[in-house]
C-alpha cells in the first residue's frame, strides 16, 4: 500500500463530504433536475428515451467527479490539513498563552503548506515530507500544552501550595510548646511529611514555568524553520540544508518529549507523595488517637488498683501494636 492510497483512507470521510459540497456538484444536481423535468422527448436512434435517463446520467457524471476529487493528491493533502486541525482543536486548550502559541504554530503551517503548493516536481516532495515533520512537531506542543493545563488547573495542589506552608508554621509552634515527648516526635515526623509535600508541589510549579518558556522557544525555532523552507531552491532538493532541517526538526521534537515525559514524571510522584503523604498522616493520627487512650486509661486504672492497671495496660498495648500492624 502506498503512502498516498494511505493518506487517502485516512480521510475518506473527509475527501468524499469535499467532493459532495463542491460546486460542480450543485451544478450537475440542477442540470440533472431540469433536464429530468422539462426535457422529455429525446430522438435516438434504436433507443425510446425515458425520463429518468437523465437521473442515469446525472449519477455517472457525479460518480466521475467524485472518484477524481477522491483520486487527486491536491484535494487529499487539502484534506489531510483540515482532518489536522481538527484532531488538534485550539479551543480545548484553556491556557490563553498556551493556546495563542500554538495559534501561530498553526500559522506557520498553512504557510508552510503554500509554500508546498507552489513548488514543483522534487521540490514539492521534499517540503511535503518536511510538512509531515513539522505535523509531528505540533502534535508534540499541543500535547504539551495540554500537560500544562493539568498542571494550573489542579485545584486541589493550588489549594496545598497556598494552605502548606501555613499548616508548616503551625506545626513548628505546636513542636516548641510541645511537652509530650511522643506527641512532639510525631509531630516532628507530620513536619517532615509537610516540607516534602511543599518541595514536591514547588517542583511542579518550576516544571509549568520551564514547560512554558519551552513552549516559547520551540516557537520561535518552527518559525526560522519556516523562513530556512522559504529559501529552499529547487537546487536544495538533496542538498544539505534540506537534510539540515530534517535534523533541527527532529530535534525540537525530541526536546519537546522530554519535557513531555519530565512533566509526566513529576506528576507521577507527586501522585505517589501523596498516596504516602495521606497514609502517614493517617498512621500518626492513629498513634495519637492510641496514645490519648492509652493516657486515660492508665490514669482510670491507677485508682483501680496496681494489678487491674497493669493488666489492662497491657490489653491496650496489645490493641496498639495490632493497630501499627495493619
Amino acid at each position: 500500500m502506498t503512502v498516498n492510497s494511505e493518506a487517502r483512507q485516512k480521510v475518506f470521510g473527509t475527501l468524499l463530504a469535499n467532493a459532495l459540497l463542491r460546486w460542480e456538484t450543485l451544478v450537475t444536481l440542477m442540470v440533472t433536475l431540469i433536464l429530468f423535468l422539462f426535457v422529455g422527448n429525446v430522438s435516438l436512434p434504436f433507443i425510446e428515451w425515458q425520463p429518468w435517463f437523465w437521473l442515469v446520467l446525472g449519477g455517472l457524471a457525479e460518480t466521475v467527479l467524485v472518484a477524481s476529487t477522491l483520486a487527486d493528491p491536491e484535494a487529499t493533502e487539502q484534506a489531510l490539513a483540515e482532518d489536522f486541525e481538527r484532531e488538534y482543536d485550539l479551543r480545548n486548550i484553556r491556557n490563553r498563552i498556551s493556546r495563542e502559541r500554538l495559534h501561530s504554530a498553526f500559522e506557520y503551517r498553512r504557510n508552510m503548506l503554500k509554500l508546498a503548493d507552489a513548488a514543483r516536481g522534487a521540490m514539492r516532495t521534499r517540503k511535503r515530507t518536511l510538512i509531515g515533520d513539522i505535523n509531528d512537531w505540533i502534535a508534540h506542543m499541543y500535547n504539551l500544552a495540554n500537560r500544562i493545563d493539568y498542571f494550573e488547573n489542579n485545584d486541589l495542589a493550588a489549594r496545598d501550595l497556598e494552605q502548606v506552608p501555613r499548616k508548616i508554621a503551625k506545626v513548628k509552634r505546636e513542636i516548641k510548646n510541645d511537652k509530650n515527648e511522643q506527641t512532639r516526635r510525631d509531630r516532628i515526623q507530620q513536619l517532615d511529611l509537610l516540607e516534602k509535600q511543599l518541595m514536591s508541589l514547588e517542583a511542579s510549579k518550576r516544571t509549568i514555568k520551564r514547560a512554558e518558556i519551552h513552549l516559547e522557544s520551540t516557537l520561535s525555532a518552527l518559525g526560522t524553520v519556516y523562513a530556512q523552507m522559504s529559501l529552499l531552491g529547487t537546487k536544495d532538493t538533496g542538498s544539505t540544508r534540506g537534510q539540515r532541517l530534517s535534523i533541527e526538526i527532529k530535534d525540537e521534537i525530541d526536546k519537546l518529549q522530554d519535557t513531555i515525559d519530565a512533566m509526566d514524571e513529576v506528576q507521577f510522584y507527586s501522585q505517589q507523595f501523596n498516596d504516602d503523604f495521606m497514609s502517614a498522616i493517617e498512621e500518626i493520627d492513629n498513634d495519637e488517637s492510641l496514645d490519648l487512650a492509652e493516657r486515660m486509661t492508665r490514669q482510670r486504672l491507677s485508682t483501680e488498683g496496681e494489678d487491674d492497671s497493669d493488666e489492662l495496660a497491657r490489653s491496650v498495648d496489645d490493641q496498639r501494636l495490632t493497630q501499627r500492624q495493619q
